[in-house]
């Protein structure tokens, strides 16, 4: 069976391919070291490789995690468990993750958990209002929210349509 041969890069193109990656898009050191996996590169190579990354900044664990943060909660509305799952999974340091957070403003947050709530609600056709309430709160737990700020979002959104549905 015929097995078509890696090609093979020397040590300073496969740190230029690197920094591409890098610049793409900002990186944790877990992403980066599996990239060079693939490579299969021997662990001097790997070090110096991350070092020369490091010292030009390339790859900046405060940032990747603060950018990390900003776009999950901004563009996917990400509440702050999901996140701070996410980040551990990527092995970001705890300091890092507490840095990440502050990136997100508190009245956006609150703002961000109605508007989807009341969103996600229009959009639930369940007549059983224990049952659409146990959704929406599914709903919100799986985006990452807080357990105290679901109920009180779910409750005050619930209250405010069914006002409207009775006024009608």
């Amino acid at each position: 069976m015929y097995k078509p041969q890696k090609k093979s890069f020397t040590v300073i193109e496969i740190k230029r391919k690197i920094e591409q990656f890098c610049v793409y898009q900002d990186r944790c050191h877990k992403e980066v070291e599996q990239k060079m996996r693939d490579y299969e590169l021997i662990p001097e190579a790997r070090e110096m490789i991350l070092l020369s990354l490091m010292k030009d900044n390339f790859l900046n664990e405060e940032r990747f995690a603060k950018s990390f943060a900003r776009g999950k909660f901004r563009i996917k509305n990400w509440g702050k468990q999901r996140i701070i799952r996410e980040l551990k999974f990527k092995e970001i340091s705890a300091y890092n993750i507490k840095k990440a957070l502050k990136e997100i403003d508190e009245q956006e947050y609150v703002a961000t958990i109605y508007k989807i709530t009341e969103k996600r609600s229009s959009v639930i056709s369940e007549t059983n209002a224990y049952k659409k309430k146990r959704k929406l709160i599914d709903f919100l737990m799986r985006k990452g929210f807080e357990n105290e700020l679901i109920f009180k979002t779910v409750d005050a959104v619930l209250k405010e349509t069914s006002k409207m549905n009775f006024e009608k």
